[in-house]
């Protein structure tokens, strides 16, 4: 920018501290705004409408490397409702944000003294403004002038601005805000070499199983020539040999099953994207790019929602395809949907800056009917004609044959339950620092350890459910399929038990809008990672369980 050109300082929002979804506009404070009115006009972003971005101009006339001793710039009539309004908001640690140059400032509104009688309004905004060639790259503000809240008196609110040199490049301008201690912390790496062990032992414990089994059929059928028919009767035709006439039955309810394999591969390939994308561009430097990038990416991945789940459907015979693409397009859509509607009611009845504006919901529903919908039905055409058509290795008997009874911790019940433990066991350290950039007022920016503990939670999921899917064919139970989804999905079971524990002991929300909107968005964020990992699960399995009956001599 060239010297004396406008600098805007926006206001964006006010709210709690420690609610940081709770945000209002700046001015349903009753803070007054600066005399000068012309601005050029503010654009916001899919993403930033959906956070609850609200500039509004400050009215403070800043000019570039033009430095402004202290000025008042309005004066507040203090009568008694306004007085109020302070008070709340000093009483409950009000702060505010602010953007010069996409650059945020934070300020807290007043302060209590120690006994809590009197309370004390911040009236001057001391600003210091480091400039790098013709750029801004540093912003600090000072808050000063304390005074007291006195009914039906004047506050003059004043600022000032200086402005000096700094070495800052421009590209490094966001690190001062970023928290290296926090996210570099010797846990953190710890606890990624933890999970990396654990994902040794499991593929170990998988591979074993394997080569145990296959090592023995083929053993098996070169000494089977040279035994006696009494012989081979009492041979080892036990476990899950068994069932290789069920072991390829389509799994009860395709039609929902293949709905969510579809999402869950879906979900994967949107993390697996985000992750990256957010790995090469910082997206943290921008209001909302996250959340536009993954609303972007999302609905470009519908074709991999459709052709994985329209090519299962049709693998396991259904006929209404149609309503499985449907299912299939607006499961995940419908719950995001449906919780943020809900929350929006409460966002509404507070009058926060996060109720969803109309015209957003409009344009993403848009989204949903008009791009989602026809790539998904893209994939699933795809899907149906390209694997669509059934192709086990074993022949499904006419009729089935029934489920012997078996040990307690046998049944697929306790194995769902118990599958969960090992996954979320390796994710559970990232969640609390996932949780607490989303929470609390950390900016994430190590992606590439997310990228490591997707990459392990995948194999841990495979592996898990590859070793209880083993034990339940072995008890002659070929229920396998939802069996492996849900011992995987469960995981969301343990996040979500996890946000509770990250609720009570970790921050410190209070109010029911804050609240409903913790707990709302963890289910939708437990129950997206559940589907996803269900889904790694499935495939993992699925292709383990073909492989071993590939090798099955049936006679």
């Amino acid at each position: 920018m060239g010297r004396d050109e406008e600098v805007v300082l926006w206001m964006n929002t006010v709210g709690p501290y420690h609610n940081r979804q709770e945000t209002y506009k700046y001015f349903s404070l009753p803070f007054c705004v600066g005399s000068k009115k012309s601005i050029s006009h503010y654009h916001e972003t899919l993403g930033e409408a959906l956070q609850g971005v609200e500039l509004e101009f400050s009215g403070l006339d800043i000019k570039f490397k033009d430095d402004v001793m202290q000025t008042t710039y309005c004066e507040i009539d203090l009568d008694k409702g306004r007085r109020d309004a302070f008070v709340y908001a000093i009483k409950n640690h009000y702060w505010y944000q602010m953007y010069i140059d996409d650059l945020p400032i934070w300020g807290i509104v007043g302060e209590a003294d120690e006994n809590g009688e009197d309370y004390y309004l911040w009236t001057y905004k001391k600003l210091e403004i480091g400039y790098n060639g013709n750029r801004i790259v540093d912003v600090n503000l000072t808050s000063e002038g304390k005074v007291k809240l006195v009914p039906n008196t004047k506050i003059q609110m004043s600022y000032s601005v200086k402005w000096k040199k700094s070495d800052v490049k421009f590209e490094d301008r966001f690190d001062k805000y970023l928290d290296p201690s926090f996210f570099q912390h010797r846990i953190h790496w710890f606890s990624i070499f933890n999970s990396f062990m654990m994902v040794i032992f499991l593929v170990g414990l998988v591979s074993m199983i394997l080569m145990r089994t296959l090592r023995k059929d083929y053993a098996r059928y070169s000494k089977e020539e040279e035994m006696d028919d009494m012989d081979r009767d009492l041979g080892d035709e036990y476990g899950w040999k068994q069932v290789h006439g069920d072991v390829f039955r389509p799994s009860s309810h395709p039609l929902i099953f293949s709905s969510l394999i579809g999402s869950g591969c879906q979900i994967f390939a949107v993390s697996l994207i985000v992750i990256v994308v957010a790995m090469i561009e910082d997206l943290y430097t921008e209001r909302g790019s996250m959340l536009s990038t993954a609303i972007f990416v999302y609905a470009a991945t519908s074709p991999v929602n459709g052709y994985f789940g329209g090519s299962l459907y049709a693998r396991q015979g259904g006929r209404r395809w149609i309503k499985q693409m449907f299912i299939g397009a607006f499961l995940i859509p419908a719950m995001v949907c449906g919780t943020a509607f809900f929350i929006n009611f409460i966002a509404i009845y507070y009058h926060a800056s996060r109720a969803i504006p109309f015209g957003t919901m409009v344009a993403v529903c848009c989204i949903c009917f008009f791009v989602i919908l026809p790539l998904n039905l893209v994939g699933t055409i795809l899907g149906r004609n390209l694997s669509g058509q059934p192709n086990f290795p074993c022949r499904v008997n006419a009729v089935p044959r029934p489920i012997p009874e078996k040990k307690w911790f046998m049944e697929p019940a306790v194995i769902v339950c118990l599958g969960g433990i090992l996954p979320f066991g390796s994710i559970f350290i990232e969640m609390y620092f996932i949780f607490t950039s989303f929470w609390a007022y950390k900016i994430y920016y190590v992606y590439g350890f997310m990228m490591l503990v997707l990459v392990i939670l995948c194999i841990v999921t495979v592996c898990v459910t590859i070793v209880c899917t083993y034990f339940l064919l072995n008890a002659e139970d070929y229920r396998w399929q939802w069996t492996s989804f849900l011992s995987a999905a469960s995981t969301a079971i343990y996040v979500y038990m996890y946000s509770f524990y990250y609720y009570f002991f970790k921050t410190k929300m209070y109010g029911l809008f804050q609240t409903s909107f913790y707990f709302g968005y963890m289910a939708v964020f437990s129950t997206a990672l559940g589907i996803m990992c269900g889904a790694i699960g499935y495939m993992g399995t699925s292709a383990f369980v073909r492989k071993i009956y590939t090798n099955v001599k049936i006679d």
